[in-house]
């Protein structure tokens, strides 16, 4: 008689016993750290794998004597500054306790946050140029956001040492994509347990838990102490509140599965369907129903078409199209500014209603709030310079960003009058707009370089009546570049324009 009992999957604890398992990775991984004067990066997350990753290390260096301990030992951790608030106040709670029990300790291991550069934030791109919210073909957040952090640190650490080593939380049972990948790349190692990097010259991957399975990993830090003094219990809790996805690993290039793909990710993530991990804390916590405003304008985000949010030009000015449609370019200055008070007015409600942890919450810094603003006046000549306005309407209190340098060419009343003067028509508006401040610019310089191509460039942006007729200008260029790829006029020059409107601005009135 037989029975189909289920077959239980191989234990990384099989062979050796829990304890013998992780006593022989331990040493394995005390020998590593003592076999050169390599400095070692650890990417840590907050989530399980690089938590049990980042154990394994902390009990080999407390395994060894003080005098053994030469090497530093860096644990980064790349806040991109739109994470989960739940998880990216934990990890950065973890970093603070980390810090001081490794000096309580004795230990050569330094947390860093890192983070984006202000030019490179979520929403300097989205609110600032108009970037719109990411799309599988269109994946500009992780490179600005994860890899170009944690890349500078580890390329900073390569310029000063020669080489680094990076100790990461991958495993092969993670997917059998990850399973290939990893596979190939142990193909091609040099030296024992380390795998090259790709993307990073000089950089080495140990990688201690690459054949736990899922289980191994829970299993580990249930039954093995945090050494810093952090609850893996908590973690195990804040897993069962989310759903049943991955963890979001540190990412270091563009093969490593972003957290688009995981529970724990960007709150503001439009690559998934939905944040299936803050729907989940909302539902199974009363406590968490704050971040509704974030699931909220996460939604609003990802909208299906969003053509009506966006310029029909893209971000160069150019008309391009796509089985005869514009292909749509940024969002337009009204959803630009929509986004903003809307990010501003959920901030403030979960400062007012949300519990006491969250009443300091910040979704957008000062120094992005800043940033946008120069974009907006300065690379747009939006010098209406709306920003402050939308902040003190949105919060109830003033802006605290200093005062522009820029000399603003008009006066809100007299941009009011500038819109009325163009009759709702947008585009012109712009284009005015746009040549005004061009003008001013360039009217205090000595020498006006630039002037002539900054003109044109406007009026070639601008110069349309409307979409339809930007289309049909861009079918009938089409047109002419398919009959003779030697023609390019199918575009009036705009040149006689820009001399004709200077020559008009020169003359005394």
């Amino acid at each position: 008689m037989t029975t189909n009992l289920p077959i239980r999957p191989r234990s990384a604890f099989d062979d050796l016993g829990f304890t013998g398992a992780v006593d022989t990775l331990v040493s394995q991984t005390q020998q590593l750290y003592l076999s050169d004067a390599v400095p070692w990066v650890v990417g840590y997350s907050g989530g399980k794998d690089s938590t049990a990753t980042l154990q394994i290390v902390w009990l080999a260096l407390a395994g060894l004597t003080p005098e053994q301990r030469t090497k530093p030992v860096h644990v980064i951790s790349t806040d991109t500054l739109v994470e989960n608030p739940v998880v990216a106040a934990w990890v950065t709670h973890s970093l603070d306790v980390m810090a001081e029990a490794a000096e309580a300790q004795g230990l050569p291991l330094t947390p860093h946050r890192l983070t984006p550069a202000v030019t490179d934030t979520f929403w300097v791109n989205l609110i600032g140029r108009g970037y719109p919210a990411p799309r599988p073909k269109f994946r500009w957040c992780t490179e600005r956001l994860k890899i170009k952090p944690s890349n500078s640190f580890i390329r900073e650490m390569v310029r000063s040492h020669g080489e680094a080593i990076l100790v990461l939380g991958t495993r092969k049972a993670e997917s059998s994509g990850r399973h290939a990948r990893m596979a190939a790349l142990e193909s091609r190692r040099a030296r024992d347990m380390l795998s090259p990097n790709e993307s990073l010259p000089n950089a080495l991957v140990y990688s201690p838990v690459e054949e736990w399975s899922n289980d191994d990993v829970w299993t580990f830090l249930m039954q093995a102490p945090n050494p810093w003094g952090y609850s893996n219990k908590e973690l195990l809790t804040m897993y069962q509140g989310a759903s049943a996805d991955g963890e979001c690993p540190l990412v270091v290039d563009s093969s490593t599965p972003s957290c688009g793909d995981s529970r724990f990710g960007c709150w503001t993530c439009t690559l998934v369907e939905q944040d299936k991990s803050m729907a989940a804390m909302i539902q199974n916590d009363d406590e968490k129903e704050w971040m509704l405003p974030l699931l909220d304008l996460r939604n609003a985000l990802d909208v299906a078409d969003d053509r009506h949010l966006r310029d029909f030009r893209r971000m160069n000015g150019s008309v391009q199209l796509f089985r005869d449609q514009p292909i749509p370019g940024p969002y337009t200055q009204a959803a630009r500014e929509d986004w903003l008070k809307r990010l501003l007015e959920a901030q403030g409600w979960i400062r007012e209603n949300g519990p006491d942890y969250v009443r300091s919450l910040e979704l957008i810094t000062l120094a992005e709030l800043e940033e946008i603003r120069r974009i907006w006046v300065v690379d747009k000549h939006e010098f209406e310079d709306s920003l402050p306005r939308i902040y003190g309407n949105a919060l109830g209190v003033a802006y605290p960003g200093g005062t522009l340098d820029e000399h603003l060419p008009l006066g809100a009343e007299m941009v009011q009058a500038l819109r009325e003067v163009a009759g709702g028509d947008r585009i012109h508006f712009e284009l005015v707009r746009e040549l005004l401040d061009i003008e001013q610019r360039h009217r205090a310089q000595v020498r006006r370089a630039g002037l002539f191509g900054s003109l044109e460039k406007a009026l070639r942006r601008g110069f349309y009546d409307d979409a339809e007729d930007a289309t049909q200008r861009a079918q009938r260029r089409k047109d002419a570049l398919e009959r003779s790829p030697e023609t390019d006029d199918a575009e009036p020059d705009p040149r006689d324009v820009v001399a004709g409107f200077v020559r008009v601005v020169a003359e005394p009135s």
